[in-house]
């Protein structure tokens, strides 16, 4: 059996974050070998994972970042299991570093983030090694990404809510537009740019459930369908973002407000993660 001392266990600790003992165990078991250690840390990892896929990974962080030049931003969300370890300062920089490493790469999907490197390992094998070493579910909880002229981030205290807005030209002050617009999103929830981006069953869904409230008012039947269609069209106003009310300014439309500092400036599109 080799001899492994205590400045390679700490070696072993300080590379892979696991625990004292552990960190001992893999090298005995591995014969003093790091690269073999560091293997059997892993497979002790995946066992944990193992036995924790069907628990609820319902915590975590989410957080959103644009690029330098503001063409790019993304917004990811990385989940675990309790509160305790989503506020853990060493968990928040994990996430943090992952967002960094998508957008550097300018990653389009969750299978091209789970497939890149930091620091020599795989995200997906590093998503591994944090549930060995937190003895959590810790997964990579959805990932998104958007493109245009000028974007703006935006994440709430706590990191339970981030967004990310993409606007489809860059003018004077856009900035502070697109922070507005990020800040927007984050608190208003719209479910669709305007109503033209509703999909057909919420239509349907919603018409359906106007019409049964205005008959059990006893409102004439010949006169549902219109009555249904002005909630609709009240429903577009409160849940669609260019037709919502601007929050810094209630008298205007999130729409009018854009156009105020230029005719054609528009959000084209925006992405809101939050944690239940």
């Amino acid at each position: 059996m080799a001899n492994i001392t205590a400045a390679e266990v700490n070696k072993l600790r300080k590379q892979t974050g696991a625990g004292m003992m552990d960190c001992k165990k893999a090298l005995v078991e591995s014969e003093g070998d790091f690269e073999k250690a560091i293997d059997f840390l892993r497979k002790k990892g995946q066992k944990v994972a193992a036995n924790r896929s069907d628990r609820d990974a319902a915590e975590g962080v989410v957080l959103s970042k644009v690029n330098d030049d503001r063409t790019l931003g993304a917004v990811i969300m990385i989940n675990c299991e309790t509160d305790f370890v989503a506020k853990n300062d060493d968990f928040v920089n994990y996430a943090q570093s992952v967002l960094d490493l998508a957008i550097a790469n300018k990653a389009k999907t969750s299978d091209e983030v789970l497939a890149l490197s930091l620091d020599g390992v795989l995200i997906k094998d590093s998503l591994v090694d944090k549930i060995g070493k937190i003895g959590e579910k810790i997964e990579l909880g959805g990932y998104a990404v958007l493109e245009d002229a000028s974007l703006s981030a935006y994440v709430h205290p706590g990191n339970r809510i981030a967004t990310v807005v993409a606007l489809n030209k860059v003018v004077d002050g856009i900035a502070e537009i697109g922070k507005d617009m990020a800040m927007q999103v984050a608190a208003m929830n719209p479910i669709a740019l305007d109503q033209s981006f509703v999909d057909q069953a919420t239509i349907d869904r919603e018409l359906e459930v106007f019409r049964d409230i205005i008959r059990q008012e006893g409102k004439p039947e010949e006169m549902v369908d219109k009555i249904a269609t002005g909630k609709l069209n009240k429903f577009f106003k409160e849940s669609t973002l260019l037709n919502q009310a601007f929050i810094k300014d209630s008298k205007q439309s999130v729409s009018v407000h854009l156009k105020s500092f230029d005719k054609e400036l528009t959000v084209s599109n925006f992405k809101r993660f939050a944690l239940a």
